[in-house]
């Protein structure tokens, strides 16, 4: 069973700050808070109000049997999401996981600000480094996972 991605579609070479949205929005969503939280000041150092303060609800998760099965509904998971407005006008937004709530505002914080001038810099500092610690953990997973891995073969005898 495998989970099905929102869309499958390949990103829109007419839209690549929309493509660049979705992957910075998607690092923010699987980041932990504590690497957000090394760059809480410099997120919090704008003036911003909370269009939907950090709130907690469920989603409906579906599923396919081998990834190309029909949908089926796995069931319910916790999410967090928050929106937030910069002073200047631009807006983040946030959807996690679970239940936390500071780090809903910290990643719509992120996402706001990445909008902005500085775009460049918050990529380099901020973007790519938790980009790189998700595929490295993603990497060790994958590694542990495959240590268990049995190859099963079936032995011919020769007796016909």
């Amino acid at each position: 069973m495998t989970a099905t991605p929102v869309s499958s579609t390949a990103p829109d070479a007419a839209a690549p700050e929309l493509s660049a949205r979705q992957h910075w929005i998607g690092v923010l969503s699987r980041s932990r808070r504590a690497e957000l939280q090394a760059h809480e000041a410099a997120l919090r150092d704008a003036d911003y109000q909370l269009i939907r303060a950090p709130e907690i609800g469920m989603t409906l998760v579906r599923g396919r049997m081998g990834g190309s099965g029909a949908p089926f509904n796995v069931g319910e998971m916790t999410v967090t999401r928050c929106v937030v407005r910069l002073a200047d006008g631009r807006t983040g937004f946030s959807y996690l996981a679970g239940r936390d709530k500071a780090h809903a505002e910290l990643a719509a914080l992120a996402d706001a600000h990445l909008q902005g001038a500085q775009q460049a810099h918050w990529i380099s500092d901020l973007i790519d480094p938790l980009a790189r610690a998700q595929d490295l953990r993603r990497a060790q997973q994958q590694a542990e996972t495959a240590a268990t891995k049995v190859d099963f073969f079936t032995l011919v005898r020769g007796e016909n």
